[in-house]
């Protein structure tokens, strides 16, 4: 049944694939010829990169634009290849690599703002951060800087600095590695300028280095709260930023630029199967997809197991109260944790268990991705379990009580086994919902099945594909799931007769 199921649903998303990578490509007009026609349009930027200020800055209230705000810089690229803004603005490097990937479109000769990279460490600091412009001040009078800048920058060179100290304590390093050539993927590890700088940086020293992908939004907390000691990815030095991080010396001039689309379509070269070949079988791409497939599934699996005692215990709490009137104050820090759980975003509890509650800690963070979708799955499976217990036929409880029996007996031995049963589909969507909200673990850095697609995308500027596969394997993930709990309801039904 689920094959006949299966097979015209992955047919559809084969379709998808082919249609995605069809060469035709539609001519969308370009309203953008330069940067004084910013005003009154749509023009797509990073969250928390500059580009974000300077757009809701420009034009005032006579010429203002219309900023729309993306996650990731690759994403608000494919939104102007598909017309739905007229402009991105960004930094200048990561500009020009799109643009080298995708031929339809162009950068506007004039230059946004000129400004300054630097790196950021957290204030309180000030020794690490003594350390760390000393080992910037060393590396440029050595010339390695140079070197490092003139292969990723000005392409004169074929410098890479190898890390050679590898032992000691770790300099751990956040960054978000969608921003070539600053940092980005190559050979399933991450590459770049800012990445041979921290190398160096540890080097001077003598420590080894940790490098954190996270989002870029997320980096100043990370070295804020003690996550991470340094953060490079292309930081702009702001006043306002200067509030919360401190920042280095800072080591390289960038420019924000505009891209626009061309006035011409350029129709692809590029067939059906150059496109599967790019986007997983190229630098064993796939295997990204594969390790978040293996995170997610555990996170899942160890996160329901947690939600369900913390839910059995919840419920049982709940009911005793409800028919014997015990455990009152228990009762209320129940209700309690309900209320706080289901009246919170579940993003918000992930960061706020992960930058909070273990920020002292040095934890492994598929454990905190599963205590916190633990608890916050626990709090549903409570309610989801008390209603099946409350489907159960009062007089069942009744009758137990009449011949003797004490309560935990019968909510163990009658009440439970029906409520079980009767809870199973809720129970069912539950888990189904928590294999998929396990895709905002990129927040604290952690690669699941959706951010490995997104890191697939980051490399090849192509959003269809690597989105159908891990679309693909959600759906097979849940259907599997939902034919199993079927055939499991059908002998529960069995074995009522």
């Amino acid at each position: 049944m689920i094959r006949k199921f299966l097979l015209p649903v992955l047919i559809a998303f084969y379709s998808l694939a082919l249609t995605s990578c069809d060469n035709k490509q539609a001519v969308i007009p370009n309203k953008v010829h330069s940067i004084s026609d910013l005003g009154h349009k749509k023009v797509g930027v990073q969250i928390g990169n500059t580009a974000d200020i300077y757009a809701s800055e420009y034009g005032g209230d006579t010429a203002k634009i219309d900023v729309e705000r993306y996650t990731k810089l690759a994403d608000a690229v494919q939104a102007l290849m598909q017309g739905k803004v007229d402009a991105v603005m960004s930094d200048d490097q990561p500009a020009k690599a799109f643009v080298r990937q995708n031929p339809s479109l162009r950068i506007l000769e004039e230059v946004f703002v000129e400004e300054m990279y630097a790196g950021v460490v957290a204030k309180g600091n000030e020794s690490l951060l003594d350390s760390v412009n000393q080992a910037i001040a060393q590396m440029k009078f050595d010339g390695v800087y140079d070197s490092i800048f003139n292969n990723y920058i000005n392409h004169t060179s074929d410098y890479h600095y190898q890390k050679k100290v590898t032992e000691g304590p770790k300099l751990v390093v956040s960054t978000n590695a969608q921003f070539p050539p600053y940092e980005f993927y190559k050979d399933n590890k991450i590459v770049g300028l800012d990445i041979e700088i921290v190398n160096y940086i540890a080097d001077y020293l003598h420590r080894t280095v940790e490098i954190q992908d996270i989002e870029f939004d997320a980096i100043i907390n990370a070295v804020a709260s003690g996550k991470a000691d340094v953060g490079f990815a292309g930081f702009t030095v702001t006043e306002e930023r200067k509030k919360s991080i401190n920042f280095t010396t800072p080591y390289t001039l960038s420019k924000v630029v505009v891209i626009v689309r061309g006035d011409k379509a350029i129709e692809s070269e590029e067939s059906f199967g150059d496109h599967i070949y790019k986007n997983f079988v190229k630098e064993s791409r796939w295997k990204f997809i594969l390790e978040g497939l293996r995170n997610t599934l555990v996170i899942s699996f160890f996160a329901a197991l947690l939600g369900i005692l913390i839910g059995f215990v919840i419920a049982q709490i709940r009911t005793s109260n409800e028919f014997n009137g015990r455990w009152k104050v228990l009762n209320w820090f129940a209700k309690a944790y309900l209320a706080v759980i289901r009246g919170t975003p579940m993003m918000i509890q992930l960061l706020i268990i992960y930058y909070i509650v273990f920020s002292s800690v040095n934890v492994n963070k598929i454990l905190v991705a599963i205590v916190a979708f633990g608890v916050n799955s626990g709090a549903y499976v409570s309610e989801i379990i008390r209603s099946g217990i409350k489907g159960v036929d009062p007089g069942q409880i009744e009758a137990g009580r009449s011949l003797g029996l004490k309560f935990r007996t019968i909510l163990y031995h009658i009440v439970y086994p029906q409520a079980f049963k009767n809870s199973l589909p809720a129970l069912t969507n539950e888990f189904i919902s928590l294999i998929k909200e396990t895709s905002i673990c990129g927040y604290i850095g952690l690669t699941d099945l959706t951010r490995g697609g997104d890191i697939i995308r980051s490399m090849t500027y192509e959003a269809m594909l690597p989105l159908l596969a891990v679309a693909a394997i959600y759906f097979i993930l849940v259907a599997g799931l939902s034919a199993c709990v079927a055939k499991l309801e059908k002998r529960l039904k069995k074995n009522e007769r």
